[in-house]
């Protein structure tokens, strides 16, 4: 009976939450829930990483790892039963390569990144700080608007990192800015705390006043504040090369290759066989300077002595 009592009145509450959100916000209520996992032979720096977004996103359900990286198409499936419409999937290559999937499921798009120069909150010990579980401000370069692909795009990063305003644990305040801008056709990711300094102008020290108060300094007039707005950076921060974008979730018509990116296996590959052709240069000036030694020898040898040697000459 209890149990049935918590479901009526949880369904009740949800309701009027509902329609909370609709009269506030004009339209229908925003139910973005985001299902975050991970594959095998992820390194510590990225599970770091990994966890960092977590907190970041209230609305998010994280779930342990990800056997298989050949069908991934299971994942539909796997958010279907967290109830969730976005997928948030990181796939480690190599022990050293960081991939991530933006899917809507179960109907797509899918978008794939490449994820370069990650790094954590904790290695960079910056000194922002904002309220775990709150709102953040979801700011777009506006290269994003100038290409097609890239709408795209900021479209799925809309509703993977905008919080719900009735997310389940979601606080009631917006304190820090998420910005997305693109250099060099990469995609950077930075979080900033929103920062307010109250100053009175004039004063010495600083005072904390409502707003429309004036401050009465100690030669006794009044002074006016002056509310000052910051950002400092919180963390973490990474670069993400699109790769490619499918129709569907995790499979699908593929409607936009990327065919300035350059696999970092063939980067290697590159870099080794460089070394390895400087390697064989030096072993075949050695192997020749060898036989250029015993051609010489050779020719003394077959010559015989000089005549106009003093062993000869004075004998």
């Amino acid at each position: 009976m209890a149990s049935l009592y918590k479901a009526v009145s949880g369904t009740k509450r949800r309701r009027d939450e509902d329609e909370v959100e609709k009269n506030a916000s004009g339209g229908p209520k925003n139910r973005q829930r985001v299902l975050m996992l991970s594959s095998r032979g992820v390194t510590y720096r990225q599970r770091h990483l990994i966890n960092d977004l977590s907190v970041m996103l209230p609305h998010a359900k994280k779930d342990s790892k990800f056997d298989t990286k050949s069908k991934l198409f299971m994942l539909n499936e796997l958010a279907d039963l967290y109830n969730c419409n976005n997928i948030l999937f990181f796939e480690a290559r190599k022990r050293q390569d960081l991939y991530l999937y933006l899917a809507k499921a179960p109907n797509g798009p899918t978008a794939k990144f490449h994820i370069q120069n990650l790094h954590t909150m904790s290695e960079l010990n910056f000194t922002g700080n904002c309220l775990r579980g709150s709102r953040p401000i979801l700011s777009f370069d506006k290269t994003f608007d100038d290409s097609p692909h890239y709408r795209l795009v900021k479209e799925l990063l809309f509703h993977i990192f905008g919080v719900p305003r009735t997310a389940r644990k979601a606080k009631p305040f917006v304190d820090h800015v998420v910005m997305f801008s693109i250099v060099d056709n990469k995609v950077w990711f930075r979080n900033y705390q929103i920062s307010e300094a109250i100053d009175t102008a004039g004063s010495e020290g600083s005072a904390t006043v409502e707003e429309g108060e004036d401050v009465k300094s100690s030669s006794g007039g009044s002074k006016k504040k002056q509310l000052t707005l910051s950002l400092v950076e919180i963390g973490p921060r990474f670069v993400m090369t699109l790769i490619s974008i499918v129709e569907g979730s995790f499979s699908g018509p593929l409607i936009y290759e990327n065919k300035e990116f350059v696999s970092p296996n063939f980067v290697r590959a590159q870099y080794k066989m460089g070394k390895a052709v400087l390697k064989n240069k030096r072993a075949d000036k050695i192997e020749m300077k060898k036989v250029q030694k015993a051609v010489k020898a050779k020719e003394r040898k077959e010559k015989g002595p000089d005549p106009l040697t003093d062993s000869l000459l004075f004998a």
